[in-house]
């Protein structure tokens, strides 16, 4: 039996039109490699999508790439994450189900427990759970229960969640969950966080299998491509990382003290590298003493690398100072917006408590909906307010 592990494709995150249409390519790769690997089943381990409500373009890019698994006689398991996630319980994934285009893992859910139930492909079970904003999911996950016996069929356990074994040496401020804390299973599916994680837990693979393209800037820095896993099991399991290496990434980090010659000294950075086709990072970082931040002419830049023929270029100042700025710190470092918000929300909370903080994270996802196209003004409105109302509604 061989199967696909593909998980934080994002699609339809990046702004920028290029980059966006190298994530879409990164995700086709995935599933044209999977096909060509015949692997019997695809898992989809959350963020599929960047938002819940993806753009139409995007969406039947998507729509054309499961047909192509389906037509091949490959399954698609899936379960939402962070991104994709909407605390109404519609998402497009329910469209990509109802079209017979993938199978969601389904739970029940109280007080008391999480009961998962079981999609059966010939001797695999096949388990999940959704992720949610700001690791709303870990309390629901110290709750999973399996009924089936874990002896008689190879188990896999698709989670998009933060392990604690995952970030045990990062000192990162968010919710988490140990390994031990969850159901036995022969394969953990992990989606979520966007690092290089393989890791065994009593004797059994536990894989972050993405991103299929990194997410952001500091992201195309340190992983510069991205991958999914083919799994193979016959009698033991082997795990198979295979990258997506489409574009070549290169780095630029120059300090600078004076913006009055930075233009020619980033141009003469530049000249020393081969740009043609690459992504090209810019990192700017020191503390001015002559001239201000707006002095760099970046169209200059810009105009310099359209010559070159270069395929995308981003740039980052987040530390560039000037003398006199006053700077505010947050003290961990994280690679996600989310996990920011996370950090400040919960010192808000300690600052200021309330019996309505909790609602906090709810509300924000939901302000995160993004209007759909066609969609006036007056119906998107009103979608918005009837979301919040339920929560609203849920939490007073």
């Amino acid at each position: 039996m061989k199967f696909a592990h593909i998980t934080d494709c994002h699609l339809g995150g990046w702004r920028q039109q290029e980059l966006q249409e190298l994530n879409t390519e990164c995700f086709k790769t995935s599933i044209d490699n999977s096909i060509k690997e015949k692997v019997e089943f695809v898992l989809f381990t959350g963020d599929l999508f960047d938002s819940a409500f993806p753009p139409i373009e995007t969406l039947k890019e998507t729509f054309g790439e499961f047909k192509k698994l389906k037509e091949s006689g490959i399954k698609s398991y899936v379960i939402a994450g962070s991104h994709d996630f909407s605390v109404s319980g519609k998402t497009f994934l329910d469209v990509l189900e109802k079209a017979g285009l993938c199978e969601i893992c389904k739970y029940e859910e109280n007080e008391n427990e999480v009961i998962l139930i079981p999609i059966m492909h010939k001797t695999f079970y096949i388990y999940g759970y959704p992720g949610k904003k700001s690791g709303l999911e870990v309390s629901s996950l110290k709750k999973l229960k399996i009924k089936e016996p874990y002896e008689k069929n190879f188990r896999i356990l698709m989670l998009h969640t933060t392990i604690t074994e995952a970030i045990k040496n990062q000192n990162l401020p968010i919710e988490s969950i140990s390994l031990s804390e969850l159901p036995k299973a022969d394969y953990y599916a992990l989606g979520h966080i966007h690092i290089d994680f393989e890791h065994e837990f009593n004797g059994k693979p536990v894989i972050y299998g993405g991103p299929t393209f990194p997410n952001n800037f500091k992201e195309l820095e340190e992983l510069r491509w991205g991958c999914f896993y083919i799994i193979e099991v016959n009698g033991f399991t082997k795990v198979m990382k295979k990258e997506i290496k489409l574009k070549e990434v290169i780095s630029f980090e120059i300090e600078i003290g004076d913006t009055l010659i930075a233009t020619q000294k980033i141009i003469k950075e530049f000249e020393k590298n081969d740009l043609k086709d690459k992504i090209v990072l810019l990192r700017i970082y020191g503390e001015l003493k002559m001239g201000k931040p707006s002095d760099i002419n970046y169209q200059e830049i810009q105009d310099y690398l359209n010559k070159k023929q270069v395929y995308s270029f981003l740039k980052n100042t987040s530390k560039l100072e000037t003398k006199k700025t006053e700077e505010i710190q947050i003290e961990f470092q994280s690679r996600e917006v989310e996990k920011v918000e996370e950090v400040l929300i919960k010192k808000y909370e300690k600052e200021n408590p309330s019996e309505f903080n909790h609602l906090i994270f709810q509300l924000i996802d939901i302000l995160n909906i993004e209007k759909q196209e066609a969609e006036t003004n007056i119906t998107f409105e009103k979608r918005l307010i009837e979301e919040s109302g339920k929560i609203l509604g849920a939490g007073l």
